[in-house]
């Protein structure tokens, strides 16, 4: 259930990000409300898993997964580049995670 509330957060952020991303400063309404309401929904949500996961480790996975996720978006839907340094960064950053997790996850 630990991870099915952390994967909630990790969704939420996503979303929230991306509503960011589309609220053009925050001028438009509709995505400016998905970023905040996002927002607190992953922080809820991740408040929860801290509950009976380690810190470090939840924290590894939300804001890895959350990071390559979104830059995958951006690749892939916003015109962002998508070059070997950038596809390399977000690999590197799923290695750490994984790397995290393997040394010592506790639940």
């Amino acid at each position: 259930m630990v991870y099915l509330t952390l994967a909630g957060a990790i969704a939420s952020e996503i979303a929230a990000t991306t509503c960011m991303k589309y609220s053009d400063g925050f001028s438009r309404l509709w995505p400016s409300l998905g970023t905040a309401i996002g927002y607190l929904l992953a922080f809820l949500l991740l408040a929860r898993t801290l509950k009976t996961m380690d810190v470090g480790t939840a924290y590894a996975i939300w804001s890895g997964a959350g990071t390559a996720v979104v830059a995958a978006i951006g690749m892939l839907f916003l015109g962002e580049a998508a070059n070997a340094a950038r596809i390399g960064g977000v690999l590197l950053v799923v290695a750490g995670v994984v790397v995290l997790n393997l040394g010592g996850a506790s639940h």
